[in-house]
């Protein structure tokens, strides 16, 4: 399994990174599969820089905030007018509701919406489906609308991402004995920050420590918030491997 960070930035797209994106991949019948994990505004371009579109086989979008999910618009102008003909149908996993937003996002008028180029299926809360060599498992987090953490696992490896959340018990549940944790970090303990929303640096630490993870990833850090203070707050509940994750960073588990 390898991930590459397409894009990291936190909320909406920072100077060094476009939003939310995570490509995952991992060898399938003579070939390599790849799941796109958000895709975030700004992160499409980024993503042509590692993968051309064509080889993407399926992607799961977490929730349906802007800065994980709204560059689909642009990989359904790719798949459907590209000048060698309509990419491949593929499945699009998401809360409920999002082949109809995403279309009016996009500002499709046709009852088809999206669907003839994405195959929309539904999150379901502590479910799992299998998608190339993938088992994925996801579980509803704390968030203002409903959003997903997502574990994906192969051949004895795995990784979790968390979405966006805020503090919640399932979080670490999902996580045990993961390989690697994505896991965001939007808040610093500095700061009075609002209930139901993100993670600062130490309760991702935190979870971490409780899930015995492998490698911590602290991603979704905002442009503006300090990454050193974020560091900072990590370390005091985490002692073992992390990384502030970076745009183009990749992450291999043989």
């Amino acid at each position: 399994m390898k991930l590459t960070v397409i894009g990291c930035a936190g909320s909406f797209p920072g100077p060094d990174s476009p939003a939310s994106c995570y490509l995952v991949e991992a060898p399938f019948e003579g070939r390599t599969y790849r799941l796109l994990i958000d895709l975030g505004s700004g992160a499409l371009g980024n993503l042509q820089r590692v993968c051309d579109l064509h080889d993407i086989d399926a992607i799961a979008i977490s929730h349906l905030h802007a800065d994980h999910c709204f560059d689909l618009s642009g990989f359904y102008v790719v798949s459907k007018y590209h000048p060698d003909g309509p990419l491949d149908r593929i499945p699009v996993l998401a809360p409920a509701g999002a082949g109809d937003y995403l279309a009016t996002a996009y500002g499709i008028q046709d009852p088809v919406g999206m669907t003839e180029q994405f195959d929309f299926r539904d999150w379901q809360d502590g479910g799992t489906v299998d998608l190339g060599p993938f088992t994925v498992t996801s579980i509803l987090v704390d968030h203002p609308v409903p959003a997903y953490a997502i574990r994906v696992a192969t051949e004895g490896h795995s990784l979790v991402y968390s979405g966006d959340t805020g503090p919640d018990e399932a979080l670490a549940e999902l996580a045990t004995g993961a390989d690697l944790f994505l896991c965001e970090a939007s808040f610093v303990e500095s700061a009075a920050n609002p209930p139901n929303l993100h993670l600062t640096g130490a309760e991702a630490g935190a979870y971490a420590t409780r899930a015995g993870v492998g490698q911590l990833l602290v991603t979704h850090i905002p442009a503006w918030t300090d990454r050193a203070e974020v560091e900072s707050d990590v370390k005091t509940t985490w002692d073992g491997s992390y990384e502030l994750v970076t745009a183009g960073s990749t992450y291999d588990l043989p």
